[in-house]
C-alpha cells in the first residue's frame, strides 16, 4: 500500500523490451535506499516489484504485458522521469490517502494555469470514471495523492502547491500529456456493496 506522497522523481537510465514485457532501470538515490528484492514500489502510480537494485543508486522493475497495455510506462524513453514512492511501512505516517498502485486508466492533462505561487491543473477522465470522483475527495494521478477542487462532467481540476509541483513530474507536464489515474478504492467498494444489495 502507498499514500500518494511522492518521495522523489527517478530517471529511467535503461530499458529492455522482452517477449513478456519491459524491464526498466530507474535511478533514484533516496527511494533506492533500504530496498530488498521482491518489495513493492510505486512508479508514477503503478505498483511494481523490485527485481534488482543498488543501494542508494538505482532499482529495476519488470512490467508484464498487462501493465504495459494499461499504463503509458512502455512509451517512456531513457532520460525521462517518473514519480517514485516506496511502500508504506506498517508503522509509517499516513499523510496522503489509501493508494493501492493499481492504475485504473490513463487520463489526460487538459489545461495548466499558474496562479500566484500555485498551479491549477485540469484533467480529462476516461469514459466511465467520473462517477468515482467527488469534489473535495481524493484522487491519485501519476501516483500523487491530490484533492479534487472541482469536478464537472469528465473534467477534474486540482490545485497544486509549489512543493508538489517541484518534487513531482507535474512540473514537466503539458496539455495533452497522459497521467495514470487511480480512483479512490473506497468508492469502488461502495459501488460493489450497492450492486450486491440491489441484486
Amino acid at each position: 500500500m502507498f499514500t500518494g506522497i511522492v518521495e522523489e522523481t527517478g530517471e529511467i537510465v535503461a530499458r529492455e523490451e522482452t517477449e513478456d514485457g519491459l524491464r526498466l532501470r530507474i535511478a533514484a538515490d533516496g527511494a533506492a535506499a533500504g530496498l530488498a528484492h521482491g518489495r513493492s514500489i510505486s512508479v508514477s502510480g503503478a505498483c511494481l516489484t523490485v527485481e534488482r537494485f543498488e543501494e542508494g543508486a538505482w532499482f529495476e522493475v519488470f512490467l508484464a504485458a498487462e501493465t504495459v497495455a494499461r499504463t503509458y510506462l512502455g512509451d517512456l524513453d531513457v532520460g525521462e522521469t517518473v514519480n517514485v514512492e516506496r511502500a508504506m511501512p506498517a508503522d509509517g505516517r499516513f499523510d496522503g490517502h489509501v493508494v493501492q498502485g493499481h492504475v485504473d486508466a490513463v487520463a489526460t492533462v487538459e489545461t495548466i494555469e499558474s496562479v500566484g505561487e500555485d498551479w491549477y491543473f485540469e484533467f480529462r477522465l476516461p469514459e466511465g470514471y467520473d462517477s468515482y470522483v467527488v469534489e473535495k475527495g481524493s484522487i491519485t494521478l501519476d501516483g500523487i495523492s491530490l484533492t479534487v477542487a472541482e469536478r464537472e462532467g469528465d473534467r477534474v481540476r486540482v490545485a497544486i502547491i509549489p512543493t508538489t509541483y517541484e518534487v513531482t513530474t507535474l512540473s514537466e507536464k503539458e496539455p495533452g500529456d497522459p497521467v495514470h489515474l487511480e480512483v479512490d478504492v473506497l468508492a469502488k467498494y461502495v459501488e460493489r456493496l450497492l450492486e450486491a444489495h440491489l441484486d
